[in-house]
């Protein structure tokens, strides 16, 4: 397999060479769980390129070209995201589409949240988010694209549930059935980045440098950001992720809901239920890569064991929004 992993990288090497001046190398990325990012050495400095997984259709959360466009289109408004340096539709590199973007030095959540605490951590993110929310969207590539409505998320995140079906997946219905009964007002739409968590900043100083994957990006409601900050970092004891069922050690610490939505200004009863709905969308992302690597689809070994987590997303998801 490393022989196969080198001729690829060899490959891919060669061909990014030929449309894109000053490749000096190419080297597969050591983070990350997609497999398809690799640090690119330019005359001119660091770059990143992305590529969608070989042998895919081309669409959503696959279209690199699309988040090229869309990132070209934030920097160019002043937003923290990477530079584009270069983005292709055609399948030129490895026979795909691909996006290059500058490297962005900056620290990690574990390192910020070391520096700066998990106050300083979750104000410099909701600073970022805000100002993402300021965005022109007549500007970026969705522009004319209707806004997703929360009935749309919930619709969204069913439609993938669905395809996961499996034992582990019980209990979602219930949990989707009690969002559409309680849906808040909707407020004026913005633009989403749908998967808002901490492994997606980059942090420099006291803020974020950059927002990273743009994968599933579109224009809807305000708290659906923040609702992702809060259940992809839990405060220690929640027992999702970074723990063992048995409920062991974690990287991160993370503020309470409560106080997560004061430090944006967010009303605490309107963010909770934004919090269940987030539950929601994360239990279905997990239960469709947890159905993809048990089926051979797209082996990766983060999701080894994980099944029991889905019903406990599902169970803290039934927990919030019950208690509204």
């Amino acid at each position: 397999m490393r022989g196969v992993d080198q001729e690829r990288t060899a490959r891919i090497e060669r061909e990014l060479g030929a449309v894109v001046p000053g490749i000096r190398s190419v080297a597969p990325m050591p983070e990350g769980h997609s497999g398809f990012s690799y640090r690119v050495s330019l005359e001119r400095g660091e770059g990143v390129l992305r590529l969608p997984p070989p042998g895919v259709r081309v669409a959503g959360p696959t279209d690199v070209a699309r988040q090229g466009r869309l990132m070209a289109a934030l920097a160019a408004q002043g937003m923290p995201v990477p530079a584009v340096i270069a983005v292709s539709e055609e399948p030129v590199v490895d026979g795909r589409p691909f996006v290059l973007v500058e490297w962005v030095d900056g620290d990690r959540a574990e390192p910020a949240m070391a520096r700066l605490g998990p106050s300083g951590v979750a104000s410099a993110a909701s600073a970022a988010l805000h100002e993402l929310q300021r965005a022109d969207v007549a500007a970026l590539p969705m522009a004319g694209d209707p806004p997703m409505s929360l009935a749309d998320e919930i619709a969204r995140w069913t439609w993938l549930l669905e395809r996961a079906a499996a034992p582990w997946t019980e209990g979602a219905e219930r949990l989707a059935e009690a969002l559409r009964a309680s849906m808040p007002g909707e407020r004026p739409p913005v633009l989403v980045h749908a998967d808002y968590h901490y492994a997606n900043l980059l942090f420099g100083g006291e803020g974020v440098a950059a927002v990273l994957d743009w994968e599933i990006a579109h224009v809807g409601q305000p708290l659906i950001d923040l609702a992702c900050l809060a259940v992809a970092a839990r405060p220690s004891g929640d027992g999702i992720f970074g723990f063992s069922p048995e409920g062991a050690g974690r990287l991160l610490e993370a503020v309470p809901d409560d106080e997560l939505a004061s430090i944006y200004g967010a009303d605490v009863a309107e963010f909770r239920w934004y919090v269940a709905l987030g539950f929601y969308e994360y239990c279905a992302i997990l239960a469709y890569n947890l159905m993809l690597h048990l089926k051979g689809r797209r082996p990766d070994p983060i999701y080894v064991g994980r099944e029991w987590m889905v019903g406990r997303l599902l169970e803290v998801g039934l927990e919030r929004v019950g208690g509204l």
